[in-house]
């Protein structure tokens, strides 16, 4: 049975700085998925530019196979120590995480991970591990076996910490009051993606302060699953005679299922003999991404190119989805952020009109664009892509 590992995360500022304390780094290995997080002391651009060394030091160390504690140790004698608290200037928390599910983690002053397994908190045997360096350090190891729904959820001390002083919470939130509601959030939804209940974490410790976040908030997870796939079919084959291929392709998938192009959408609607309705609903209600449309067995229909540029834009420059409008290129987003393995279909006939240097520059070759979009998505957000032209 194949499993995919998705790793997210999801940040919010301490209020009134532009910049992030705390630093969240992964990255894929051959094997398996690199995960860092770390708090770096204070706030502002002092915290967030130690946090940062200390994630790209671990992964980069963690990517050269060095030892997990081996790596934690040399990150511990190289941070410079605060004279007057005597602490470090960065707390982190690392995770060796491979493909068939072996975990590797390690601690340090960050609040404990939490690992979900069947609706409960599991308990992971931790082996301390004292250092003696500037100061005596303590690191937390453990390893086991990730096992297929299992999620491990990991923070920084902006979420245990958040609501203190209130009546109800005078210590702060604190580690078991996370935990309660990581079990609610799994009891409201049993399949709550990684990226989704690191958002709704960080979006309750900010309420617990009042909507005005007293610390930097990080939160991460990690979740072995079934991969959830997707297929993208864009652009006509480069022979007519390709087109029963293309909609044998779809009828043969299993997943959710895109289509991004009129034209793509009519051979498919012609070789299926299936309607296509389009939203004029979204027409009428303005904006310059050309409407939707619905067609029985897929779920998103959307124009091609300028919709696919747009959605690769919004990718590389990490807007949130949240805050954009509802049109074709949110539900485009919305479908592929969710996903785990997505397939690309595309078509190699050219069309002429992208072609016309009057027309905006982001009219780009399609085959060139969906490259970029296998780029993106696999480097920026952890997802397994496939490209395959017809």
């Amino acid at each position: 049975m194949e499993y995919f590992l998705e790793a997210d995360y999801y940040q919010i500022c301490k209020h009134g700085y532009q910049s992030c304390g705390d630093s969240f780094y992964s990255v894929k290995s051959d094997d398996g998925i690199i995960c860092v997080l770390a708090d770096g002391l204070g706030s502002g651009i002092k915290a967030c530019v130690l946090a940062t060394l200390t994630t790209t030091m671990a992964a980069g160390f963690i990517s050269s196979k060095m030892d997990i504690k081996r790596a934690a140790e040399i990150i511990l004698e190289t941070l410079p120590v605060c004279s007057y608290r005597n602490i470090g200037y960065s707390t982190f928390t690392i995770i060796d995480a491979k493909y068939d599910g072996h975990v590797r983690i390690i601690e340090h002053d960050n609040p404990p991970y939490a690992l979900l397994r069947n609706r409960q908190i599991e308990e992971v045997e931790k082996q301390e591990i004292i250092l003696k360096t500037v100061r005596k350090s303590h690191l937390y190891y453990s390893e086991f076996k990730l096992e297929p729904e299992d999620r491990i959820v990991y923070y920084s001390d902006g979420i245990s910490q958040s609501g203190m002083g209130l009546p109800h919470l005078p210590l702060g939130w604190q580690e078991k009051g996370v935990e309660s509601y990581l079990l609610s959030l799994l009891k409201e939804n049993i399949s709550i993606s990684a990226g989704e209940i690191s958002k709704r974490l960080a979006h309750k410790a900010r309420e617990y302060d009042a909507n005005s976040a007293a610390d930097d908030i990080t939160c991460a997870a990690l979740y072995l699953r079934n991969p959830r796939r997707t297929l993208l079919i864009t652009g006509p084959p480069y022979k007519k005679e390709h087109d029963p291929i293309l909609a044998q392709i779809a009828t043969d998938f299993t997943g959710k299922k895109i289509l991004c192009g009129g034209t793509t959408a009519a051979i498919l609607s012609r070789e299926l003999n299936t309607p296509i309705k389009v939203n004029l609903k979204e027409i009428r209600n303005g904006g310059d991404i050309p409407p939707t449309a619905d067609m029985k067995g897929f779920d998103l229909v959307t124009e091609g190119t300028i919709t696919l540029s747009r959605a690769l834009r919004a990718l590389e420059d990490d807007e949130s989805i949240d805050e954009m409008r509802d049109n074709a290129v949110k539900r485009l987003l919305r479908i592929l952020i969710d996903s785990d393995i997505i397939e690309f279909v595309v078509g190699t006939k050219i069309n002429d009109a992208h072609q016309d240097p009057a027309l905006p520059k982001d009219l780009e070759i399609r085959r060139n664009l969906m490259k970029q979009f296998t780029r993106v998505l696999e480097k920026k957000y952890m997802k397994s892509t496939k490209l395959l032209f017809v």
